[in-house]
């Protein structure tokens, strides 16, 4: 069920890998958000930007751990 990747001789659990992989796709998507002028429509927009983190990781996650 949970496995882990060597990274330079030290075992690394998946899930780290999850977070750094969705962390790049919600800074591209932020970016694009931000240029857009999406995040004005949003009463608090850190909250938003949490939310969506959040769906990023774990739709990532369940990618990950269906093999």
């Amino acid at each position: 069920m949970f496995f882990e990747i060597d990274v330079l001789g030290a075992f690394v659990p998946a899930l780290a890998l999850w977070f750094v992989v969705a962390l790049a796709i919600f800074v591209a998507a932020d970016a694009l958000l931000t240029a857009a002028r999406v995040y004005r429509l949003f009463w608090y927009t850190p909250l938003v930007r949490l939310a969506l983190f959040i769906y990023f990781f774990c739709g990532i996650a369940m990618i990950g751990s269906m093999r």
